[in-house]
């Protein structure tokens, strides 16, 4: 019996460090999707954000992620966020993250990675990758 128990809870925390649920759907405005192998899905509180995912905003559109580590990601009108990487680990605070934004304006608060693991986290654009040194900062970018 203490042995499955084992398993389960090592099961679950491999889970959470290949990043396969990376965060949540907080708030949604306007046009907003999830786009997950190939399908387009609503981007409605309390939907699942995976690594991989591409968050996309229409004209009229916005949306905020929490990330399981406590990172909020607003997303706003015509703005493309990609989720490259995202592992956490719940214990130690350590992991990685790597986002991308090719269009439109993603506004940041950091969470846990950032203060535990600052080297680790990174957000970029077309033209720049930012490493995160503070803990709160604003992405603008014109594709």
């Amino acid at each position: 019996m203490r042995l499955a128990a084992c398993i389960i809870a090592l099961t679950l925390t491999q889970a959470v460090l290949a990043g396969e649920h990376a965060g949540t759907i907080k708030t949604s405005q306007g046009a907003a999707h999830i786009v997950r192998e190939g399908a387009r899905l609503p981007a409605d509180p309390g939907q699942t954000v995976m690594v991989s995912d591409s968050i996309q905003t229409g004209h009229d559109g916005t949306v905020g992620i929490t990330l399981m580590d406590d990172t909020r990601l607003t997303a706003g009108p015509d703005s493309t966020l990609e989720l490259n990487r995202f592992v956490f680990d719940t214990t130690t605070h350590g992991g990685s993250l790597d986002a991308k934004v090719t269009r439109g304006s993603l506004a940041v608060i950091s969470g846990k990675l950032a203060k535990s693991s600052p080297d680790n986290v990174s957000f970029s654009t077309s033209a720049v990758t930012l490493g995160v040194r503070g803990t709160r900062f604003i992405i603008k970018t014109g594709h």
